[in-house]
């Protein structure tokens, strides 16, 4: 990692926070973390198999395919939730097409191309990001899938920062803010209001782009995990 990485450190040793990082992996109970998991997917499962028990956000890459055979391994039935983006390969196209044959369901939501085009033209002339739409969407988008048909827990992957338990590790006070998403959710300092009045960008065009309000996530009560921390 280069030492202009925003948030990695370089101590007194001249060692970077992430190689710390994977150091002290050896000295992890893999164990206790994948009991830990167990008890949070129980706590989260649906009782009367009326809903899904989780959504998986997923690319279609091998992250997203590890997520998804853990799920279905621990018994758990995940929605797969798809942000679609721009000009998709065929390859690209092959793996999701693999990743549901694993037997899942799955939801691709496209965006407003016309409307991807302006905001990759903003988030290349502000923050340096044009594929910005595609780094926002993968968060926001499963995060309105989960409001929007009720499923609490998310499973992400890993945490680019640090990896750890997420919110869903705490038993109490475990819902995602918008303020923690925001954070931790790939927007890179720019928000969604940010856009509004610029290229022409009205607010009715960021659906997708723009998270649920905090009292929406607690009527819900969203959390999320990065399963990198358990396993």
């Amino acid at each position: 990692m280069p030492e202009t990485r925003p948030d990695l450190h370089i101590d007194n040793d001249r060692v970077c926070s992430a190689c710390r990082n994977y150091e002290n992996r050896s000295k992890i109970d893999w164990q206790a973390r994948k009991a830990e998991l167990f008890e949070i997917l129980d706590r989260y499962r649906s009782k009367d198999q009326e809903n899904y028990d989780c959504i998986v956000p997923v690319s279609g890459g091998k992250d997203s395919h590890y997520q998804v055979i853990k799920m279905l391994e621990f018994g758990m039935n995940p929605l797969c939730v798809n942000a679609h983006p721009d000009q998709l390969s065929n390859i690209g196209r092959r793996n999701i097409e693999n990743l549901k044959g694993l037997g899942v369901d799955f939801i691709e939501i496209s965006i407003n191309p016309k409307i991807r085009s302006k905001v990759s033209y903003l988030g290349l002339t502000q923050v340096g990001d044009a594929s910005w739409p595609e780094h926002a969407t993968i968060f926001t988008i499963p995060v309105r899938t989960a409001v929007q048909m009720d499923i609490p827990l998310l499973i992400w992957g890993e945490n680019s920062q640090f990896e750890y338990g997420g919110p869903a590790a705490a038993a109490e006070n475990n819902v995602l803010t918008r303020r923690w998403l925001e954070e931790f959710g790939g927007l890179q300092g720019m928000r969604p209001s940010d856009l509004i009045g610029q290229n022409y960008i009205e607010r009715r065009d960021l659906q997708q782009f723009i998270y649920p309000i905090d009292a929406d996530l607690k009527r819900v009560g969203v959390t999320g995990l990065f399963l990198g921390h358990y396993l």
